[in-house]
């Protein structure tokens, strides 16, 4: 099992993890640590990874309003994209009334329910939100691993960099070596990614069990039809503005895909996913920038999972709202599904405070959901991934920072042969090739990129002590289409 791929062993991992769960359900509940453990240890490399991305895809693009253009772009994105997925829910849950006929009595559910599942705890407002994605010091940031906080800081890094050019040579190369150093860990820590599975898998399993799948039955398949839809549309989407086949995409990252649903954790995969949209054509400093900024403000399994749980909450109590009504939900969950990143139970926030904004559905209501919450994970972070995927590759082709023809090349290639880069001129005028391989079990195939962008960062201080400008060194990739 050593010697097969990635996928094949998380498969496996994934079936074992269901069966022991259904057979030993208490055996399946002691096992669930061991995905904790891997998530966290997954966490600790995201931090240092974006910062050393991000400040290396500044300076070698060499231009800081291109790196402005790129996150307005996103934001744009995010913003079209998790509209049309709550209005996507509101629309599928009007039609099919997953809550109908359940003639629930609030006075029955317990309110207190939902405040041990969140912790007491509460979204933040704009203003808020605002201020704790600002820095109160350099090494805090890192410290409480706030992404929002690290790409800030990550920025004004690379701003400097640009700014004093060839008068800190050292700093860019050194800044490059730690990002090798970062994908060599992600690539010791991926070896766990089987019994990652096996344990959440067998954990799931053994806590919930199968029988809450018949009892939300119509809910659960109303989100996960809903979320199938919401891919096709963004295959749709893709392929129109830039020609890339999210099918050849999911083949392409099937193994990073089957982890996070296994584990029900983007975050277990967003450094393999970041080195992989690099490889298949996608600038640093696009997927820098616009990858863990998704993860904060691009949710749109959770906005599907918001719109579609409102109205079943209103359904299963008994509350018909009117289409105004419907219309408060959709801006309401507008803001504060923004807000719900890693905020313990955010999802029954947000359900609350769009409950307490209509004024007829109980507080307490919200509580149906507990059942089905766990099981809605997988919907959730499989949509919300390749919705942040789509959007880098369409932000990097809008703005000019997508190899198009790269991109085609990595993502058609059959799996078990390499894909090359296009030769890269270093300093010296030698040609250096960037190999693509395909996902290796251990995931340490990630090193010989950041080894060639290492080299690339070498010859843009070159460049730049010669006097050339950022922009003429030589770039890791280049623009297509």
């Amino acid at each position: 099992m050593l010697r097969t791929s990635l996928f094949t062993q998380v498969a496996v991992a994934l079936l074992l993890g269901v069966l022991v769960g259904k057979v030993w359900p208490e055996a399946g509940a002691a096992v669930q640590w061991v995905s904790d453990g891997f998530i966290r240890l997954i966490k600790t490399m995201i931090a240092p990874l974006v910062f050393c991305v991000v400040v290396t895809g500044i300076a070698k693009a060499g231009d800081l309003r291109a790196f402005g253009r790129i996150g307005v772009k996103a934001l744009v994105w995010f913003e079209v994209a998790s509209t049309l997925a709550l209005v996507l829910g509101l629309v599928a849950a009007n039609l099919v009334s997953p809550g109908a006929g359940m003639n629930v009595d609030p006075a029955t559910l317990d309110p207190d329910a939902v405040d041990a599942k969140t912790g007491g705890g509460e979204l933040a407002s704009t203003s808020d939100f605002v201020l704790e994605s600002l820095p109160t010091s350099f090494v805090g940031a890192f410290a409480e691993n706030s992404i929002l906080q690290v790409l800030v800081l990550a920025c004004l890094t690379g701003a400097a960099l640009l700014h004093l050019g060839p008068k800190v040579p050292a700093i860019l190369p050194a800044v490059a070596q730690v990002e090798i150093v970062v994908f060599t860990l992600v690539g010791y820590i991926m070896r766990l990614a089987p019994l990652a599975v096996f344990a959440a898998s067998a954990g799931l399993i053994g806590q919930y069990g199968l029988t809450v799948i018949t009892t939300y039955g119509k809910l659960i398949a109303v989100c996960y039809l809903v979320g199938l839809l919401f891919l096709g549309l963004l295959a749709v989407a893709l392929r129109l503005l830039t020609g890339i086949s999210l099918w050849q995409f999911v083949r392409y990252t099937r193994a990073e895909l089957l982890l996070a649903l296994g584990t029900a954790s983007s975050e277990s995969v967003m450094p393999r996913m970041m080195d992989k949209l690099r490889k298949a054509g996608c600038r640093d400093d696009a997927v820098g920038l616009v990858l863990p900024t998704g993860y904060s403000f691009n949710l749109d399994g959770a906005s599907i999972y918001l719109s579609v749980g409102t109205l079943f909450i209103a359904q299963a109590v008994g509350v018909d709202l009117s289409l105004g009504q419907q219309v408060t939900v959709v801006l309401v969950l507008m803001l504060t599904s923004k807000g719900m990143a890693g905020v313990p139970g955010s999802a029954f926030l947000a359900l609350s405070a769009t409950a307490s904004s209509l004024g007829v559905i109980p507080a307490g209501a919200v509580a149906l959901l507990l059942g089905a919450d766990r099981i809605m994970d997988s919907m959730r972070v499989v949509v919300n991934l390749l919705g942040n995927c789509v959007a880098v590759f369409v932000v990097s082709r809008w703005d000019g920072a997508l190899d198009l023809p790269l991109a085609r090349r990595v993502l058609t290639a059959p799996s078990d042969e390499p894909v090359t880069d296009k030769a890269e001129e270093d300093g010296d005028g030698s040609a250096t090739v960037t190999p693509v391989p395909d996902e290796s079990p251990t995931g340490t195939s990630t090193t010989d990129a950041s080894v060639a962008d290492a080299s690339v960062a070498d010859a843009s201080l070159t460049d730049a002590s010669a006097g050339r400008t950022p922009d003429q060194a030589p770039a890791n990739t280049t623009a297509g289409g």
